[in-house]
């Protein structure tokens, strides 16, 4: 409304351009928070919620749990036991539980749970293996090649 008022033309177009800008992210983050809040509810066990859009969607299955012993048998013997340089390494089953919950959720890094440590370190580690190919080994041992999540964007 305050953008109609304005007597100076290009300042009026500049802020109807801002607004529709505006409402269209706050549409897209509003999505994004509630299929988030579904994934996270999906791991909990929760069940899930009506609202004024209907039922949540379930964006994740059984999948998004930690690695199993079985996973992480396979996945050990390819890790690289010390960094190329720097402090070593935080514990690689903790922070690859992380990536592959990224991964398989479809979340974005800054929601990574705590329990997987920082979201920070499991990015920071990611995109070393993804560079050094590492992480494409990883995906294809667990067979886990077509998960959803930015983890994997870059691959395809």
């Amino acid at each position: 409304m305050l953008a109609m008022a304005e007597p100076d033309e290009e300042k009026r177009a500049f802020r109807l351009g801002w607004s529709a800008w505006r409402r269209a992210h706050q549409a897209l983050a509003a999505r994004y928070r509630k299929a988030s809040r579904a994934a996270k509810r999906a791991l909990s066990g929760e069940a899930a919620v009506e609202d004024r859009a209907g039922p949540y969607a379930m964006t994740l299955c059984a999948e998004g749990a930690p690695l199993t012993d079985e996973e992480w048998e396979l996945v050990e013997p390819l890790l690289p036991r010390k960094p190329p340089a720097g402090r070593p390494y935080k514990d690689h089953r903790t922070v690859l539980g992380g990536m592959m919950w990224v991964a398989r959720t479809g979340s974005s890094w800054r929601e990574m749970p705590e329990e997987y440590g920082k979201w920070e370190s499991a990015y920071r580690r990611h995109e070393l293996w993804v560079k050094q190919g590492l992480w494409a080994r990883i995906l294809r041992v667990l067979e886990e090649e077509d998960v959803p999540g930015p983890a994997t964007r870059k691959l395809k």
